[in-house]
């Protein structure tokens, strides 16, 4: 299987620059915020999100060179992501993220939330001087979305009323609302047809809801090493992802197990292997392949290239991954 990196290479070196500009730009004039940064920057993250955005800045502005808004655009997406992992493993209290420690369990929770809280503002002031005022909104969105993913899962744990609606909207707040709003950024700085700039935010939109789906059920399916974290951590705290919504549709004894928050010796495990037997993994990568298909259809009216071709290789990978 193909590494996501080489899925990358026609922006290898967009990547390397933009690695290099994050510890810059997070300035060495706090050096604890500067360690922070380099801890965060240099922790083998895949880029992702910022490897989208230069794929599709590559792909809609043909042979000629991208513009250096699209730079800074994919520098503003992977300080968002950034300060929202931060953010989020302070309230999930998580110790590990991607096998290193986080940053608060290295700094301490007041370092972390101010590092995610500088990061978030850094992003603001480098996205009000892109001097854009629709991508400005675009990604001021995003932030409020971040947070609003946040307060939706901390006010549904162990909800067994929970819809599967209501999971893909906190889904698209948490994950896919970023990829969606920086992609259609990239429509609006590469001055294409609005029909296009929409397109680029359904792939943007379809794949994010794909990678979280397929993230929820690796959670159920993957060993300590690929995920970084316990197998069923989301479950244990009461995150219902799809693999468990679907499950309770056949197992009832389940939401007894959950509505009781697995108190008794025992619960958490029965509940897991309740989810195992139950048709609910199969049901989830029926919905990850509908979404990733969907990316790839929002494709279509891009020209031939190598970063179009990558760009549709990333939703085959993300599917891979619980193959």
């Amino acid at each position: 299987m193909a590494s996501v990196t080489s899925l990358f290479a026609p922006v290898d070196g967009d990547l390397a620059e933009l690695t290099h500009n994050l510890k810059q730009l997070v300035g060495a004039r706090h050096p604890i915020l500067y360690a922070a940064a380099d801890h965060l920057f240099g922790a083998g993250g895949k880029r992702i999100r910022p490897a989208i955005v230069f794929l599709l800045a590559r792909a809609t502005t043909g042979s000629e060179d991208i513009l250096p808004q699209h730079r800074r655009l994919a520098e503003i997406t992977e300080m968002i992501h950034t300060a929202s992992l931060v953010h989020d493993d302070v309230v999930d209290e998580s110790e590990v993220r991607r096998g290193v420690p986080t940053v608060h369990s290295s700094f301490g929770n007041r370092i972390a939330v101010l590092a995610g809280d500088f990061l978030f503002a850094q992003s603001s002031w480098y996205l009000a001087n892109l001097d854009n005022l629709t991508v400005v909104k675009l990604l001021s969105q995003v932030i409020m979305d971040l947070a609003e993913g946040e307060i939706q899962q901390g006010l549904n744990r162990f909800d067994t009323e929970l819809s599967l609606e209501a999971y893909l909207e906190k889904s698209y707040y948490k994950t896919a609302s970023l990829i969606a709003n920086s992609a259609k950024s990239v429509g609006v700085l590469s001055d294409l047809p609005e029909v296009q700039i929409e397109n680029l935010y359904g792939y943007g939109r379809h794949l994010g809801l794909a990678f979280q789906i397929i993230d929820d059920i690796l959670d159920f399916t993957g060993s300590t090493e690929v995920l970084g974290k316990p197998a069923g951590s989301d479950l244990k705290s009461g995150n219902l992802t799809a693999p468990v919504l679907y499950a309770l549709e056949e197992k009832p004894y389940l939401s007894t197990l959950i509505d009781r928050e697995f108190a008794e010796s025992g619960d958490w495990q029965q509940a897991f292997d309740l989810i195992l037997a139950s048709e609910g993994i199969a049901r989830s990568r029926e919905l990850a392949l509908y979404h990733a298909d969907q990316a790839t259809y929002c494709l279509k009216d891009l020209s031939p290239s190598a970063s179009r071709q990558a760009l549709l290789d990333l939703a085959s990978y993300i599917l891979r991954r619980i193959h």
